[in-house]
């Protein structure tokens, strides 16, 4: 079995250790700093083997080096954004995969936040890490893409079964939730996973990671009906 473990960094950034017991490997995916996950790493007496980058932001790579640096680790990022990642030692595409002990991660391209943002997708474990894509109730701004982009990857994420666990960057649950009850207001499902939400961030709580699921009911970006609708969406969402 594989185990995940959350390291809150920054304002409001996730970084996700991935640790396999059977080969002792760990994936640390988007490190935004080095030092908390180190040190997470190490409180649990594990040796980060890798890195995974979903694309080039600093506060998905900021990290990189310095773990580098600390374990003699295989840092893992999108070719497309080679040159803007200088710390890669493998460059993957759509159609690759890697791997951490015996369990096997498809690398999908999934553009539009930066132009060559990838997931990593371990379907047996019913696992996906999606950087900066889909959020919980939530997709990520256009920076580099375009909404016939985005709408395709919500697609595709849609079409994975339900009960994948989807791990993203930022928590941003609650803004994006606040948002979709301007777009679906009469979401059964939506209200309630508000109430859940409001209730877990005034614990100071994490509402992530979320399920594909979930975000088949509530998320109007995944729910947008076409591309023109998400576009709206997207526009609505960065003015609000």
């Amino acid at each position: 079995m594989l185990e995940v473990v959350r390291i809150p960094v920054l304002s409001d950034n996730y970084v996700w250790l991935l640790h396999d017991d059977a080969s002792g490997e760990t994936v640390a995916v988007d490190p935004a700093v080095a030092e908390p996950v180190l040190e997470a790493a190490r409180q649990r007496d594990w040796t980060i083997s890798q890195i995974w980058n979903t694309h080039w932001h600093g506060d998905h790579v900021g990290g990189n080096a310095a773990i580098k640096a600390a374990t003699g680790c295989t840092i893992t990022g999108p070719a497309a954004e080679a040159e803007k990642i200088g710390t890669l030692d493998r460059m993957v595409r759509e159609g690759d995969s890697v791997r951490i002990g015996a369990h096997q991660a498809a690398v999908l391209e999934v553009p539009a936040h930066t132009a060559g943002h990838v997931a990593y997708h371990l379907a047996d474990d019913r696992l996906i890490f999606v950087g900066d894509t889909l959020f919980a109730m939530g997709c990520g701004r256009l920076f580099e893409g375009t909404a016939a982009q985005m709408f395709a990857n919500m697609r595709r994420f849609a079409a994975l079964p339900d009960d994948t666990v989807v791990y993203c960057a930022h928590e941003y649950t609650q803004s994006n939730g606040r948002f979709a009850l301007t777009v679906e207001p009469d979401n059964a499902a939506l209200r309630a996973r508000m109430a859940e939400v409001d209730a877990a961030r005034s614990r100071g709580e994490a509402t992530v990671p979320t399920s594909v699921g979930q975000e088949r009911a509530t998320n109007v970006f995944m729910r947008a009906s076409d591309v023109a609708q998400l576009a709206e969406r997207r526009a609505a969402k960065d003015a609000a």
